[in-house]
């Protein structure tokens, strides 16, 4: 049976970004550069070149930056490009407000991962939709996304972003995921253990990360789940996923293949993350490969 096309996305942009402050008091981390283009269009161009043409944000206290962003640029931005013949800077930041529909949800509700999605429900309707974050991602060809999809078209459920994370303190960073390989990398998945903290306690070294595409339901889990919701504690998804998997919805586990997983929510691995990037691009790559190898002497 065929699948109900994905064309909505959710993205979580609400955290503080407390590891970056001063920076951060009001700038969204997601704001923060990778060399020239914020994180948070790293995932929308990845979501847009996806085949996705609706996209939620979901925001905190600061979202004015993120919304100007991916706004129409101003008049006097647009003179002064045009005045200094950038014709290729105009271009560029011209297609920022074209990549998607955008709309913006304050976030309200409990820390963690299922309140965005129960913000955003009434904007999401009743079809499958991306879910993901704005600080991580996996940079890969085909990209994760497109991935992802394949396989929500050849099976329909819910499908997860999973990469292989085998060191000794992954397993206290991270959810790891088992259950029925179906090889591939492709795991129907039943059970998932948040932060199992060692080898021994994991179901496999597959760790899930970054991105989700759900099926509607998952929408009735987390509305149900928050009404027994401590609100001293986190508010996670994980819960609801493990109810729909009880249930008999399947959520599969998709191994990202050949990409590179960016965690840019600290400062170091962002820096890690600006540099990987800057040393991929033609205009500046040589040089700054150049700078460090004298610097590092």
């Amino acid at each position: 049976m065929a699948q109900q096309k994905v064309t909505k996305a959710v993205i979580a942009a609400a955290g503080f970004g407390t590891r970056f402050l001063p920076q951060t008091k009001a700038m969204p981390k997601e704001m923060l550069p990778l060399v020239d283009k914020p994180i948070i269009q790293q995932i929308v161009e990845e979501l847009s070149a996806a085949g996705i043409t609706d996209i939620v944000i979901v925001t905190g206290y600061h979202k004015r930056t993120i919304e100007d962003h991916f706004d129409r640029m101003s008049s006097d931005l647009k003179s002064n490009l045009e005045q200094g013949k950038k014709d290729k800077l105009l271009q560029v930041t011209e297609k920022i407000s074209e990549l998607a529909n955008f709309a913006y949800i304050r976030q309200k509700g409990p820390y963690g991962t299922g309140t965005p999605l129960l913000c955003a429900a009434h904007l999401i309707g009743d079809e499958p939709f991306i879910y993901t974050f704005a600080d991580d991602f996996v940079a890969a060809s085909p990209s994760r996304f497109e991935q992802m999809l394949s396989v929500h078209r050849q099976y329909g459920g819910s499908v997860l972003t999973a990469i292989c994370r085998d060191g000794d303190e992954d397993y206290g960073r991270y959810g790891y995921i088992g259950g029925v390989n179906k090889g591939s990398g492709l795991v129907d998945i039943t059970t998932i253990v948040e932060k199992p903290g060692s080898r021994k306690r994991s179901p496999s070294s597959l760790a899930s990360v970054s991105g989700y595409i759900f099926e509607n339901d998952i929408i009735h889990y987390l509305k149900e789940q928050m009404k027994t919701h401590e609100g001293s504690k986190e508010f996670m998804i994980q819960e609801a996923m493990q109810r729909m998997i009880k249930d008999g919805h399947h959520i599969y586990g998709c191994e990202i293949q050949n990409g590179q997983y960016y965690d840019t929510g600290n400062p170091l691995e962002y820096l890690k993350t600006v540099f990987d990037f800057a040393l991929e691009r033609e205009d500046i790559g040589p040089r700054l490969r150049a700078h460090l190898q004298k610097k590092l002497g």
